[in-house]
């Protein structure tokens, strides 16, 4: 009966999602108080109804009901219970309801926290978010539907694909969905404000929060994503430049840029047309992935769904939401004129250039995951576009964008002088090239790409400390406790993508990897680190078979630590898996891999040795944790957005 209130509350929310579509836009084009009125509790009860279908959702699947056909499709009895409830989002039909809650979450969430916002802007805004709710809602009811019964249920379930199995990417797709949908706040905005009329000062600062909340979240789950794969695949990497790797990293350059490029029209009333522009593009991303995952159009290990008939429908609500808003964008091209006027030597001149670098590093990204599309139904072609494509065309552009960055954050508004700011960049400059002399002083015989990438990394975070620095004027340290987060959060965010930028110019600059076959009690010595192979037993597992090896690992006669390498088999699924086993540390991983029995004895074995591997997660996260620092600044907290006082459109102060 749960399971019947959950699909009832699931149509009802449609509804709901039409109403909040139709009467605000309505009564903000007529200027009726009460039809706009209608927005919030709307955008509130479509939130509630939602959270109840989730809600009823995930409690057939930990209750093992089979009568329902996904969780016979996606659970087992046998399965732990963290895995039966992210088994709720580990399939399309879930993960598509799961899509659904964020949008009406950003929305209620706009409704909560949007009272600052002009009347009418504030109900279209939530109007546009109701029909990006509605249309996604109506592509769960008729194709995807996770309620559906079956007529015979059977005694247990086929399984959760035993990949998804795993802590790392039980909370990837959450966040991964928070980011892609989170950028439905930026688009609702960019249309609200063409409807209305009106781009502004108080826009880009009422659309800056919502994207950097969206960026946050999808900074995090791309570097979960990111985590699983090094550890849970086998293959010692971290990014393998697949289709759908690339469909949540597009959208991420894009958010980054759209931030920027807001921060000008706060602050000079220009690049609103670019901005607008941003925003739209920066959701057509997230439409784009949605319809490359779900349609089986392009092959991927990550894909949700291969049916054409969705990936159809997926195509028309993509071309709906982009073709609308890009038509309404260019019928309100006279509102989007620019007022700020700037030299060429400026901050927002910096901007620009670093707005251009990520749009045409994501264009260059987007052409390499469509083009075996392209080359296939236009020239009967099979091609594949792999790393070595993407690795030459898409390093350029951040290069780039790590060497003009520093000296960009340093620039004043409208006018400045590049030779003051390359003065104060000075101390990083010989920072970054006496880590690039002293590692060049320590290698030999190896490739530059390790010393110019740590030399790259060095100069981003000097250059960040240099501008945190920057801001205190004559009072030193008195001033800098008291700047405020924003600050902080920036040149944490801009600290962090150095240190990634370091981790993963040493760990494919530096790595040693040995493959071989190994028998119980051999050894092996990689980098001054000696690998032994002490045993391998079979140890069955809740719901797999696994064949599981003892590695003692040493140094110089020091013991550093036991590992435990996995080969596992789930016997339902009838799929295996490889369990890496990792020995972490700051400065390096030894990663190891037990593979398949070999004919003549032994197991396939892998070891590699991984320079500063885990810098690459740790910037990262410390790009996330300066984005929420920025976000927790009351100056760009949603309802900091302007004061309560201040007119119908008019920016505050």
């Amino acid at each position: 009966m749960f399971t019947e209130f959950g699909h009832f509350a699931l149509i009802l929310a449609f509804a709901v999602a039409l109403v909040q579509t139709v009467i605000p836009l309505i009564g903000a084009h007529k200027k009726w108080p009460g039809w706009m009125a209608v927005a919030e509790p709307a955008a509130n009860a479509q939130f509630l109804l939602l959270g109840f279908a989730f809600a009823a959702l995930t409690h057939a699947f930990v209750t093992s009901d089979f009568s329902l056909r996904l969780v016979t499709q996606n659970s087992h009895s046998l399965k732990p219970l963290l895995y039966k409830v992210t088994g709720v989002w580990g399939n399309h039909e879930g993960s598509m309801l799961l899509w659904c809650l964020i949008v009406a979450l950003f929305g209620a969430s706009a409704a909560w926290f949007g009272q600052a916002l002009p009347d009418t802007l504030r109900a279209r805004v939530l109007a546009v978010q109701g029909a990006i709710g509605a249309a996604f809602l109506a592509f769960l009811i008729f194709t995807s539907n996770p309620f559906l019964r079956l007529a015979q249920p059977p005694l247990d379930g086929g399984d959760l694909n035993p990949l998804l199995q795993d802590p790392g990417l039980a909370f990837h797709p959450p966040f991964l969905y928070l980011g892609y949908v989170g950028l439905s706040m930026a688009f609702s905005f960019a249309v609200a404000a063409l409807i209305e009329g009106r781009v502004d000062a108080a826009w880009g600062r009422w659309v800056r929060p919502w994207t950097l909340a969206a960026w946050v979240f999808l900074t995090i789950g791309i570097a979960l994503g990111s985590w699983w794969a090094y550890y849970e695949l086998g293959w010692g990497g971290f990014w393998f430049w697949d289709p759908v790797e690339n469909a949540s990293f597009m959208p991420w350059l894009i958010a980054a840029a759209l931030l920027h490029s807001a921060i000008v029209v706060e602050k000079r009333e220009s690049l609103k047309s670019w901005t607008v522009l941003l925003a739209i593009t920066a959701f057509g991303f997230s439409l784009i992935g949605a319809f490359i995952t779900r349609s089986g159009i392009i092959t991927s290990v990550h894909a949700f769904a291969t049916d054409p008939e969705r990936g159809v429908f997926l195509l028309a609500i993509t071309a709906l939401f982009m073709g609308g808003a890009l038509t309404l964008f260019a019928a309100r091209s006279e509102v989007l004129s620019s007022k700020g006027v700037f030299s060429l030597t400026s901050r927002e001149s910096a901007l620009v250039l670093n707005n251009i670098l990520l749009a045409v590093a994501a264009f260059v990204v987007f052409i390499g995951t469509v083009w075996p599309l392209i080359a296939e139904m236009a020239f009967d072609r099979k091609l594949s576009v792999g790393a070595p494509f993407f690795n030459s065309a898409f390093t350029p552009f951040f290069v780039a964008l790590a060497v003009i960055l520093p000296v960009g954050a340093l620039l004043p508004w409208k006018r400045g002088k590049l030779g003051r700011a390359a003065r104060q960049t000075l101390p990083a400059l010989i920072f970054a090239l006496a880590v690039l002399a002293l590692v060049f002083a320590f290698q030999t015989g190896r490739s530059a790409l390790a010393p110019v990438g740590l030399m790259l990394g060095a100069w981003l975070v000097a250059g960040a400390a240099i501008d945190l620095w920057s801001r205190t004027g004559r009072s030193g340290i008195a001033r800098l406790l008291r700047l405020q987060r924003s600050d902080y959060g920036r040149a944490l965010a801009h600290g962090g993508l150095g240190i990634a930028m370091i981790g993963i110019a040493a760990m494919l600059g530096w790595q040693s990897e040995d493959i071989r076959v190994m028998k119980e009690g051999e050894s092996l010595t990689l980098s001054g680190y000696t690998v032994t192979l002490d045993s391998v037993e079979r140890v069955q597992g809740p719901n797999f078979i696994s064949t599981t090896g003892t590695v003692h690992l040493s140094k110089n006669g020091r013991d550093i630590s036991l590992l435990h390498p996995e080969k596992r088999f789930y016997p339902v699924a009838r799929m295996p898996t490889t369990e890496a086993a990792i020995d972490n540390g700051i400065l390096r991983d030894v990663y190891v891999v037990i593979g398949d029995p070999q004919d003549g004895g032994g197991w396939a074995f892998r070891t590699y040795v991984k320079p500063l591997a885990n810098w690459i997660w740790g910037g990262a996260i410390l790009m996330a944790l300066g984005g929420a620092l920025s976000l927790s600044d009351r100056r760009y907290r949603v309802a900091a957005a302007a004061r309560k006082t201040a007119p119908q459109g008019v920016p505050a102060e």
